[in-house]
Formats: structure tokens, sequence, C-alpha cells
């Protein structure tokens, strides 16, 4: 699945918390900024796929944000805010924000529109394609291949090599009964002398890591193998 970073800068953490949450559950990953004096910086260094800006912010006006990333880039840039002036709303709209939605907002209202965004991104496909080879989401599961980060409804997890190497192996063929020779052979490289367990201690390891008491997100198929199964892991 394709994700999108957005860069989220709201000071009220309640709400912030909603969004993320509800986000991070699609194809959103997000990344929370507080403060409007830190958004430029912070924007700079994380180059995220668009923008969700408050405009009553501590630090710096959300319009005054607005106006300094559009100087240097074209990224969507989405208001979220309480205020309901409508002079509010033309000068963002006119100072080269795409989207003005007002507060408080259904989380589905600001994911459908977040999606149209998306949709009207330039060269978008080939910027996808790139993105889409490094990271992978299933609902609450985030993978970043690049830096080798895991994140389970949105905590980082500390898996080892071992473990990471076999979560990549189950999530790059979702639904497929892949053997313990299948397993090891993309592992390791041997094939599978019919004594060897250490696969089936790791799936073991690897489902107490993720809550799979009951083998529903990495299913045992008896006499076959195990199935990384992609609908089994929402929060």
């Amino acid at each position: 699945m394709i994700m999108y970073r957005v860069m989220l800068v709201e000071d009220d953490e309640r709400l912030a918390a909603l969004v993320t949450e509800y986000l991070q559950a699609y194809e959103f990953s997000v990344d929370l900024v507080t403060r409007g004096d830190l958004a430029l910086a912070h924007f700079k260094s994380s180059s995220p796929d668009m923008v969700v800006l408050d405009l009553m912010l501590p630090g710096m006006d959300g319009m005054v944000v607005s106006r300094q990333i559009r100087e240097i880039s074209k990224v969507p840039i989405l208001i979220l805010t309480a205020r309901e002036d409508s002079y509010d709303e033309v000068s963002a709209l006119e100072q080269g924000a795409d989207d003005f939605v007002s507060k408080p907002v259904q989380p589905r209202i600001l994911l459908a529109r977040l999606r149209a965004l998306v949709r009207r991104i330039p060269d978008r496909n080939a910027t996808n394609a790139a993105f889409d080879q490094d990271a992978l989401q299933f609902g609450a599961l985030h993978i970043s291949r690049s830096d080798r980060v895991v994140q389970w409804k949105q905590q980082v997890l500390d898996l080892s090599n071992t473990e990471f190497k076999l979560l990549m192996v189950l999530v790059e063929s979702p639904g497929k009964v892949l053997s313990r020779d299948d397993i090891l052979k993309k592992m390791r490289g041997i094939e599978f002398d019919g004594l060897d367990r250490s696969i089936d201690n790791l799936i073991s390891r690897l489902r107490r890591r993720f809550d799979d008491q009951n083998s529903e997100k990495i299913k045992t198929v008896w006499g076959e193998g195990y199935l990384f199964s992609p609908s089994a892991w929402e929060a």
C-alpha cells in the first residue's frame, strides 16, 4: 500500500492524537509539529507529501507558516482551523493553500479531503512508485524498509535483525502460504532439513510482538507453513 507523509501542525494535543490515530490506520503516516515557529525547519528536514496546518499556533501564526512553505514548495497544504471568518479562508486560498476545513471536522471527512489532494499532485505516479518501494502499510502496521523502522499502533518496535528479516519475508508475500523451506531460503539461502525449528520459534516471538495470541495476523496453515493475513492488522 502506498504511504503518504503528512506534516500535521497543531497545538491541540487531543485533536492531534485523534487525527494521527485515524489517518495512520489508512495510507497516511503523520509527523506532528506543535509550534508555528518550528514548522518551516521541520518541513525542510522531513520533506512531507502534504501539510495539515492550524492557523492559531504558538510561536507563529499559521497563515505565515503557510506562506513560508508555499515560497519554497508546491506541496499540498490543507488549513484546519477553528476560525470561522470567511476572510481567513479567502486569504489562505489566495496565498497558496489548497483546501480549507473548519473545526470540528469528522475524521472521515478530513481523510476524504486529503485523498482528494493526493490526486492533484503532479507527477505523483513516479513519486508513489519510489515511495511505495520503501514503505508498507497494513492497518496499524507501518514498515519503512530504508531505515528498518517498524511501527505497530503508532509505537516503534525494537525488533532484532532476524525478527525484521522474517517480518519482511512474510509481508512481501501477503495472503500467500510460505513453507519453512521458503522462509529459510529467503532468510539464509539454505533449505529446510526437516529438523530446524528456528522458524517456528521466530514466528512465536513475532506473534508476541504484535499481540497475536490467536494467530490471526500470522496464521499457521497446518502441513504447509505460515501466512501473513493483510486484513488482520487493524488496531
